[in-house]
């Protein structure tokens, strides 16, 4: 099988993904020119170029796409699906590296860590400049929406910072995982009026996009702060950007914006209460240790019985009889 592996890797995965799978032929495309003049793909691994329709129709070859991460924006999936192409994801590979920034945000922002270094590099070494308004976990109240892999994560590591934990999701969990990850579920509403850090990890869908917006602000704390380390477009970032300049929310922690390059991020950049990187939740160098053997296992089975765990666009797949005459 023809596989491609689609966009920047780190050093070393297309030999180790070589090593396991000695009996497939690998490609590598770096660049979205590349990725759309590409006809001979099988199989695609894809991290963050975007795959379109034009891209599935231009392979006509195709089995599967696999995203190298548990968001799937990026790939049309309908579009997969009407054309019998599988399209999975890897949920769970990089929730560790996502809670640990997430909680990693929520101390920066409420140690005021960053404002403490910009007042030492101008020659400031006044530690009661924020001691009025900085803040630990311990006792506070961490709302998270979404109660997947991360989500759970994001609350085992608060807890053990000494937070209650409390969530929202359109799925409510069984009520044994509840109790294993000690979470209690509450309507949304409730969830932003009494949580002190509300952190979202839901995927970008038509219903989530702005799941977060100038309603929703308006019920949370003045004193709260919001972190999203998920997908730009869940939160209204201009109706953020007017709660932030009126002060009706604390601080905010964002991994992901909607425009990058838009004046709204611009302006947010210069609130000194706003910390933002730059998509960079999952990619840790070390995130190629787990991630790559379980793709492996899902080329593995797409290989040897024509089908894959995790698939996401299964409601537009045709039945299973067609999709596996494809393979």
């Amino acid at each position: 099988m023809n596989i491609v592996l689609a966009g920047p890797y780190p050093k070393g995965t297309l030999e180790r993904f070589q090593s396991l799978l000695p009996n497939h032929h690998f490609t590598t495309i770096l660049t979205e020119d590349e990725y759309d003049a590409m006809t001979d793909a099988e199989c695609i691994i894809v991290r963050v170029l975007k795959t379109s329709e034009s891209v599935i129709l231009h392979n006509p070859k195709l089995k599967a796409i696999i995203r190298w991460g548990a968001g799937y924006d990026s790939v049309d999936i309908e579009a997969a699906g009407k054309h019998g192409i599988m399209v999975a994801n890897t949920p769970g590979v990089n929730a560790y590296a996502v809670a640990e920034l997430t909680i990693g945000l929520m101390i920066l922002l409420g140690r005021k860590v960053l404002g403490y270094y910009r007042n030492i590099q101008a020659g400031k070494w006044d530690r009661g400049t924020y001691s009025e308004t900085s803040f630990s976990l311990n006792c506070k109240v961490v709302g998270i929406i979404g109660g997947g892999n991360i989500g759970r994560r994001v609350a085992a590591l608060a807890q053990a910072l000494g937070a209650k934990t409390q969530y929202y999701d359109v799925s409510r969990l069984p009520a044994e995982v509840e109790r294993q990850y000690h979470v209690t579920f509450v309507p949304l509403d409730q969830l932003l009026a009494s949580s002190d850090l509300i952190s979202i990890h839901v995927p970008l869908l038509g219903s989530t996009r702005h799941i977060i917006g100038a309603e929703q602000l308006t019920v949370m704390k003045p004193s709260a702060c919001l972190f999203n380390t998920a997908r730009g477009g869940l939160i209204d970032d201009a109706a953020l950007l007017e709660a932030l300049r009126h002060g009706r929310l604390s601080g905010a922690g964002l991994d992901c914006v909607e425009d990058e390059k838009s004046d709204v991020t611009a302006r947010l950049l210069q609130c000194p209460n706003v910390i933002i990187t730059p998509h960079i939740g999952g990619a840790t160098a070390d995130l190629a240790d787990a991630m790559i053997p379980f793709i492996a296992e899902k080329i593995v089975s797409l290989a040897e019985k024509g089908m894959m765990d995790d698939i996401v666009n299964r409601q537009w797949l045709p039945d299973s009889d067609k999709k596996i005459n494809r393979l």
